[in-house]
């Protein structure tokens, strides 16, 4: 059995404890005692700071470590004055980002303008699974059609900027700005990603590979292949699920490889049709079904996700813990969903920062 290791990358925002807004304290977070020495870095905008775990194979380390990294990212925010929230958007009205000072950021945005560069202020989750070379690309490639299914499982950015927008994942809608952002054709091989990549470079579409916002792509700094389709999730459990699920799609598309069981490939404009649909309804309505292609209720698109994981998941012992997170997404909700029903009840949008900035401590406050 393939025991694929897994490894999360989560972006969070840094709020002012009084105004509830985003504050660009970042660069002195990183540099607080504990955390130079630890897995904390900056992001595009100095109101955002970026933590990343090692690898693991089991979904219990994982958790572990997203609890101590958390821990550390809220400590380090603490340390200058400020609050941890992870979430996907900025809930209420703030400035514009303040760029963090180094010359790759910099550069990212006098190339790019300072509208289309806003779109970097929203906080993903990006899950890195282990892959060999030879596999990788033809992976990317059969993922595709499953992964607006994991967009509406992670959807936690309805707000944005005091506004409800009417979608439950109003991130991508934003991070589709970019010009290398979003869905691809079939690359076939390594050598034809890798002219791809060329060609988006030399268009200046991208700085250089780290540019390459595909919704899976091959990550330039370890042997894994990244999916960066998932909003930031306020509760943890949710990272957790979102990795397995990740884990359990390209384990299934090798072996389904190996078999010679390749499902024909969607084109581009229809993986743009089911990702507008996931990104809007969440779990709230219909999905696109990754096998009809055809418009079915959530909980029926979530079941087809689950027969095709299966086997895998049944194997690497998880099973249960993608079962019942997605049972209990359908039953009480995604992130998307809690932040509406916060507002709701308190028709006031900083009582929904509050509750994300306690549960995105609930793990290590226990």
């Amino acid at each position: 059995m393939t025991v694929r290791e897994v490894g999360v990358e989560e972006e969070m925002f840094l709020i002012d404890a009084r105004t509830r807004q985003l504050v660009p304290v970042s660069d002195a977070a990183v540099h607080s005692t504990r955390a130079a020495e630890d897995d904390l870095d900056q992001e595009l905008f100095l109101q955002q700071l970026e933590i990343r775990t090692r690898p693991h194979t089991d979904p219990a380390a994982l958790r572990f470590d997203l609890v101590e990294e958390r821990r550390l990212a809220a400590e380090s925010a603490e340390a200058v004055g400020a609050a941890l929230a992870a979430v996907a958007t900025p809930i209420l009205p703030h400035e514009d980002g303040r760029t963090t000072p180094k010359h790759r950021y910099v550069t990212m945005l006098e190339t790019s303008g300072k509208v289309l560069g806003q779109a970097g202020l929203v906080c993903g989750t990006h899950v890195h699974v282990s892959v060999d070379e030879a596999e990788a690309v033809r992976i990317i490639d059969d993922i595709q059609p499953w992964l607006p299914l994991v967009s509406a499982l992670s959807s936690n950015s309805p707000f944005y900027r005091g506004e409800d927008t009417g979608y439950a994942s109003w991130r991508r809608q934003l991070y589709d700005g970019w010009p290398s952002a979003g869905p691809v054709e079939p690359f076939v091989d390594v050598g034809g990603y890798q002219q791809v990549a060329r060609e988006l470079i030399a268009s200046g579409a991208a700085l250089d590979e780290g540019m390459l916002y595909f919704d899976a792509r091959l990550s330039r700094n370890f042997p894994t292949i990244e999916i960066r389709v998932a909003d930031a999730c306020t509760d943890l459990d949710d990272t957790v699920l979102i990795a397995e699920v990740a884990r359990a799609l390209v384990e299934t598309a090798a072996r389904a490889r190996q078999r010679g069981d390749i499902a024909p490939p969607w084109r581009v404009d229809l993986l743009r049709g089911a990702r507008w649909r996931s990104r809007r309804n969440g779990l709230t309505e219909s999905l696109m079904d990754p096998v009809s292609r055809a418009v079915v209720p959530a909980d029926q698109a979530l079941g087809v996700l689950l027969d095709h994981l299966r086997p895998v998941l049944e194997e690497h012992g998880s099973e249960v813990l993608v079962d019942d997170g997605i049972r209990r997404l359908l039953a009480d909700g995604t992130g998307s969903e809690r932040q509406r029903a916060v507002a709701a009840q308190s028709g006031d949008l900083t009582a929904v920062v509050d509750d994300v900035i306690r549960r995105t401590r609930a793990p290590f406050d226990a």
